[in-house]
């Protein structure tokens, strides 16, 4: 069965249960493999969750940051994985993003970075995702244990009126 042939839902988390759902989708696809160590909120950010026919298929999530947000917990089940439903997710978070009023978003992948560059990422230091959102969840955890050092960071430049492009 294809993407096509399901009732795709994509929901807003608002709720503790709807944490552990992302916690056990963040576990199965190896994003993380201690749930003690997850540090999904929703306070600051905005997840969702994407149902296939009422089941949890994918994740993704915003971490709030003055003018900037932070992509994080992407995640698509693998046996729905090459049909669209990343993009889609990576597709409603920028447009949230967006309509936020964000002047940038930001991500941590080491492993893809091809697919953040076809949203028009690109590679920045970790340092300067690290000063652009520093009371974030995941740049804290990264912090404080240490495995920031060892991430690639990426920027998606948003909302940027005429004339400013330069400065963004």
């Amino acid at each position: 069965m294809t993407l096509t042939d399901m009732h795709v839902k994509l929901r807003q988390a608002t709720t503790g249960a709807d944490l552990d759902t992302l916690r056990d989708l963040i576990l199965a696809v190896g994003l993380s493999s201690d749930r003690g160590t997850i540090t999904v909120t929703l306070d600051g950010s905005t997840y969702w969750i994407a149902e296939l026919d009422g089941v949890p298929g994918g994740c993704i999530g915003l971490e709030h940051g003055e003018d900037a947000s932070l992509i994080r917990s992407t995640a698509v089940v693998p046996g729905a994985r090459g049909q669209g439903l990343g993009r889609a997710l990576a597709e409603s978070a920028l447009t949230y993003a967006t309509l936020r009023g964000d002047r940038a978003v930001y991500l941590f992948s080491t492993d893809a970075g091809p697919f953040w560059q076809s949203f028009g990422f690109e590679e920045v230091p970790v340092a300067e995702l690290a000063a652009a959102l520093p009371h974030t969840p995941q740049v804290l955890s990264g912090l404080q244990r240490g495995w920031i050092k060892n991430e690639v960071a990426w920027k998606r430049t948003l909302n940027v009126p005429a004339g400013e492009a330069g400065r963004a």
